[in-house]
């Protein structure tokens, strides 16, 4: 491709950004970003992006700024004639509100996905949607990694015997499945819990056998920590040995790493770098995730087939 490649940053998560930058051996392009007084953000790019192959890495959690930044990046950049603008979004927020669970609600998701598309991305890169179905809702091509490509590797390494892989709820039990098949062919084990109110749950049923096992409990993102700690201590209540977790976006709301570092059923946490983590933890260890997001990026730059990154851990 003749084009110049060119990645730059949001503020929501620039070391992931700058990582990728040095995976792909270039700089991170120079962008202003400031805030007014009143907080209304202002950005420019202080580069020459005309015809360039442009990749924005932003992820979008809250507070909702980081997504009117990242629709500013987009269209200052459309503005200024670059030749094709990718939104790399390692983590997607408001992926969780994609249907009409209840009546007078707002399926954000696909709001978000109409802004994107509105604002002038033409390509979205991002990670472990909340449901992979959301990519549907783009009306442009989108890349779907996925943290478990990753991941598995540093679980092997463990050298656990006896597994059995957990979904903490029936949406998660397709990751868990692939999460046990290129663990040797783990067992598998479902939490069925009900969910009265948002960031509220209760264990009600284990789905599987745990007893005298080693589980690995697979989300796709963590909040406040409640669901996922209530969720180990059912299993170690039914007689699980080491629970690890895995967690693609550390959330992290509230008090969430009190709450993991406190459990006594969560013997180690893996979470990838797809968000900042504000707190540490000795039980939180962090997988970075930009060497991935690199090879995307180089090999979307080239026109090839990014489908053997992921073809894994979609089995």
């Amino acid at each position: 491709m003749d084009s110049e490649i060119k990645i730059v940053a949001g503020r929501s998560n620039p070391d992931i950004a700058l990582k990728i930058a040095r995976a792909t051996h270039r700089e991170l392009s120079e962008v202003t970003i400031r805030n007014f007084s009143d907080g209304e953000i202002w950005v420019k790019y202080e580069e020459n992006v005309r015809g360039v192959d442009l990749y924005i890495v932003q992820s979008t959690y809250a507070p909702a700024d980081n997504l009117l930044e990242l629709l500013m990046l987009i269209d200052a950049a459309k503005r200024a004639s670059a030749r094709r603008i990718t939104a790399v979004i390692p983590y997607f927020g408001y992926a969780r509100q994609d249907r009409k669970d209840q009546p007078r609600v707002a399926i954000t998701a696909k709001l978000v996905a109409n802004l994107l598309v509105e604002a002038g991305a033409n390509r979205v890169v991002t990670m472990d949607l909340h449901t992979p179905q959301l990519q549907g809702f783009f009306d442009i091509p989108l890349d779907h990694l996925y943290a478990s490509t990753v991941t598995v590797g540093v679980l092997q390494q463990l050298g656990l015997q006896n597994l059995a892989v957990a979904a903490p709820d029936v949406g998660g039990v397709k990751t868990a499945r692939a999460y046990a098949k290129m663990l040797g062919d783990a067992d598998l084990v479902v939490v069925d819990k009900r969910r009265p109110k948002h960031n509220v749950a209760e264990v009600m049923n284990i789905i599987g056998e745990v007893q005298g096992k080693n589980v690995i409990m697979i989300d796709d993102l963590i909040d406040t920590g409640s669901t996922f700690v209530q969720c180990a201590e059912a299993l170690k209540k039914a007689g699980a040995n080491t629970i690890v977790g895995v967690c693609t976006h550390p959330v992290f709301s509230g008090t969430a790493v009190e709450r993991i570092t406190q459990s006594d059923a969560i013997s180690r946490l893996y979470v990838t770098d797809t968000i900042p983590l504000t707190t540490e933890s000795e039980k939180i260890e962090v997988i970075s995730v930009a060497g991935l997001f690199a090879e995307a990026i180089i090999r979307t730059h080239e026109n090839q087939s990014i489908s053997s990154l992921f073809e894994k851990a979609v089995s």
